[in-house]
């Protein structure tokens, strides 16, 4: 996989997180290693919560004068 978070999409960097988090959990890799994926995960959650960021900025531009609402349309877009 990509060691730079910008080529991957959301999903692929949640998983890679997922997957870091997992073996930092089990503490069985040295520290270095521990450190160098902690490190990693950092970056991770970071690129994550910038993409988080730019899909609600579209979303909220979508929405009529930029006010949040509650959806109450069908949950099927087909409807």
């Amino acid at each position: 996989m990509s060691t730079d978070p910008e080529k991957l999409t959301f999903e692929q960097a949640m998983a890679a997180l997922q997957a870091i988090v997992a073996d930092l959990e089990q503490g069985e890799a040295p520290l270095e290693q521990s450190l160098a994926q902690y490190e990693r995960g950092i970056e991770l959650a970071r690129y994550c919560n910038d993409l988080l960021d730019q899909a609600e900025l579209r979303v909220r531009e979508l929405l009529p004068d930029n006010n949040e609402s509650d959806f109450s349309g069908p949950l099927d877009s087909r409807s």
